[in-house]
């Protein structure tokens, strides 16, 4: 189980694209809405959540959570509790945490991402409180992931489907969408 998180003014692209590429990989994805099933991304896009944020089951199936950038998304999905309480499950259990753009500030400010390798949207690198800014686009390190914005979210969901399920796996669907 992975869920992704959206928050009222996510990056609508972060979100949908590693959405679609872990379901397009067989993996069972769900979108839990902060404040509710009903969201709006930062370009004025509504989306139906699967499920409201409070809804969610935090238990071994769980494999990961994502966290989409966007403003105030990232400052949406931080005061949330929910969010919080799977972050800090995750954080417990060695489950993967994917966050990219300005969410990564998030996992900073919890001190989770001392002595790792991390990225995030330009001008927030301040934010990553202990990480080892990377030069990459997507980083990986233990069960960290992030990347930089929404430019690179086919590239993070694409890594997403790699850890997840397999090199071959991402590449054979990269090679799908014709993905350079």
């Amino acid at each position: 189980m992975i869920y992704v998180f959206l928050a009222n003014g996510f990056e609508e692209v972060e979100a949908i694209a590693p959405i679609d590429l872990l379901r397009r990989s067989g993996k069972e994805v769900v979108t839990a809405g902060v404040g509710g099933k009903n969201v709006v991304g930062s370009h004025k896009i509504p989306v139906a959540a699967d499920i409201s944020a409070e809804e969610i089951v935090l238990g071994d199936d769980l494999e990961m959570i994502v966290l989409p950038g966007g403003m105030p998304g990232t400052l949406n999905l931080e005061k949330d509790s929910s969010v919080q309480k799977a972050i800090d499950y995750c954080s417990e259990h060695n489950k993967y945490i994917a966050a990219i753009c300005a969410a990564p500030s998030i996992l900073g400010h919890k001190n989770l991402l001392n002595g790792k390798t991390a990225v995030c949207y330009e001008g927030f690198e301040d934010q990553l409180s202990g990480a080892e800014i990377g030069t990459e686009s997507v980083a990986v390190d233990g069960n960290i992931i992030t990347a930089r914005g929404a430019g690179v979210a086919v590239k993070f969901g694409l890594k997403l489907v790699e850890t997840l399920v397999s090199a071959e796996a991402s590449q054979k669907l990269s090679k799908s969408i014709m993905c350079d």
